[in-house]
């Protein structure tokens, strides 16, 4: 975080102070000596964001398809080496660009991955855990506490938060929590994802690459990814404010 002196306005009265701000950085990837794509993001756990971007974006198959992630903090550039150069160009060329802080990409269509997966009725939590389990994440960030300029993303069993990540996009923030999880070699077909942000396509295409079961979200979602969900019995949960939620799709893992 840096500090800006600022001005704030109360009641129309006018004061100086100096004020914390969230840090932006824009972070360059190159696979296998070839440029991928520049990401706005927070300057800190980097390697989860690069690992799980490189997941969910469908060039790293496991973590043991990545032999090494080099870091260059002056030039904001990581150089990753994978074991399979999937850099095809017919692949690398199909993007989707996301409504997400800083034009996100994808490397394939939501809808394409819809087509290929199918959940089953694995897992199931009570609704009032599942709130408590909100409130809990939304205690986690302290850099949000103090500059409200980040997004939140966790990962989750019933019972408790396993992974906590921040940074100023909330799909930066998943990536970074899917990233530490293929790092500790942390299973997701039966966890819960918990975001602080809207849930549009893009976002629900990373829980289709990782196979989660439930996505529950502060924010609302779009048309697009209730239809997503639905149409692969996925659940989806937002709008989660104090004891209050809306189940758009798979209302039957929560009870």
């Amino acid at each position: 975080m840096e500090s800006f002196e600022v001005v704030t306005i109360q009641e129309g009265s006018k004061t100086r102070k100096f004020s914390p701000v969230s840090e932006e950085v824009p972070l360059t990837i190159e696979v296998n000596g070839r440029e991928l794509a520049t990401l706005l993001c927070s300057p800190n756990n980097l390697k989860n964001l690069i690992t799980g971007f490189l997941y969910t974006s469908g060039f790293l198959k496991d973590i043991t398809s990545e032999k090494s992630v080099i870091l260059d903090s002056e030039r904001w550039k990581a150089m990753v080496e994978l074991t399979e150069d999937g850099l095809k160009e017919d692949y690398i060329f199909k993007r989707v660009y996301t409504s997400g802080c800083g034009k996100g990409i994808l490397f394939h269509n939501p809808l394409d991955m819809a087509m290929q997966i199918k959940y089953d009725d694995d897992i199931c939590i009570h609704n009032e855990k599942i709130l408590d389990l909100m409130k809990t994440f939304q205690k986690q960030s302290d850099e949000h506490q103090a500059t409200h300029g980040v997004h939140g993303g966790a990962l989750a069993t019933s019972e408790e938060i396993l992974i906590f990540r921040d940074d100023i996009g909330r799909h930066n923030a998943i990536d970074k929590v899917i990233g530490e999880a293929l790092y500790q070699h942390v299973g997701l077909s039966d966890k819960i994802l918990l975001t602080s942000g809207r849930i549009s396509s893009e976002i629900l295409s990373k829980v289709l690459r990782c196979r989660i079961p439930m996505i529950a979200a502060v924010g609302a979602p779009t048309n697009q990814s209730v239809k997503i969900a639905r149409k692969v019995n996925l659940t989806l949960a937002g709008l989660m404010r104090g004891s209050r939620m809306t189940i758009f799709s798979g209302d039957g893992r929560i009870r």
